[in-house]
């Protein structure tokens, strides 16, 4: 009898503490989670591939597509400018050890000068490079986004490679820095910054 008079006190009690406490847990612990909830948020996914560039809206070019860009147009370069380093017998010399520092200056002006006269004129009208232009990427100011003259674009973003390369040991050292640097967040090597350029998608 003693066990009957409590069941239904008991039972409501256990009814009247589980449904309001349920509640008041449920919006303890579920309503703020709730309304700031972002559905089908990974916090753990990674960042965004694409990067918008604020002031022009563009987007800037992957990673990869630049260092493809790079070996392909290094390999184009590389076909024309060996057989003339060849003929000029800086190949012999370099095997012997003997090359010079008239060898340094003439391996400078002829990779310029091949660079230039197969990639001017995409420069100079639309800021890509013959590799640039397969992989739709375009060189352009970082200020306003246009293109830079031809003797702007040649004279601060390639020379000073071409220049640093010719050095012994430290040219890769430096060379391997400026590569390096498209890592910083705003995917611009040390060619770039030099320039006031960057790379985006065309």
């Amino acid at each position: 009898a003693y066990a009957a008079g409590l069941t239904p006190g008991f039972r409501r009690g256990r009814q009247g503490n589980r449904d309001p406490g349920t509640r008041s847990i449920r919006r303890v612990f579920n309503g703020p989670f709730r309304e700031n909830a972002m559905p089908n948020e990974n916090p753990y996914s990674t960042p965004e591939a694409d990067v918008h560039v604020e002031e022009t809206g563009a987007v800037l070019a992957s990673r990869w597509a630049r260092l493809g860009g790079a070996i392909i147009d290094g390999i184009i370069i590389a076909i024309l400018i060996v057989p003339l380093m060849f003929a000029f017998g800086m190949v012999d010399r370099a095997m012997a050890g003997t090359n010079t520092f008239a060898d340094a200056i003439i391996g400078i002006f002829i990779g310029l000068i091949v660079f230039t006269v197969l990639n001017g004129y995409l420069l100079a009208n639309s800021g890509q490079t013959i590799a640039k232009r397969l992989l739709g990427m375009r060189i352009v100011s970082v200020a306003d986004g246009s293109i830079l003259p031809l003797p702007k674009i040649i004279g601060l973003r390639y020379v000073p490679l071409y220049v640093v390369g010719q050095i012994p040991l430290i040219g890769g050292i430096l060379g391997l820095i400026n590569a390096l640097f498209i890592f910083r967040g705003d995917k611009r090597c040390v060619h770039d910054l030099i320039a006031g350029t960057h790379v985006i998608k065309a």
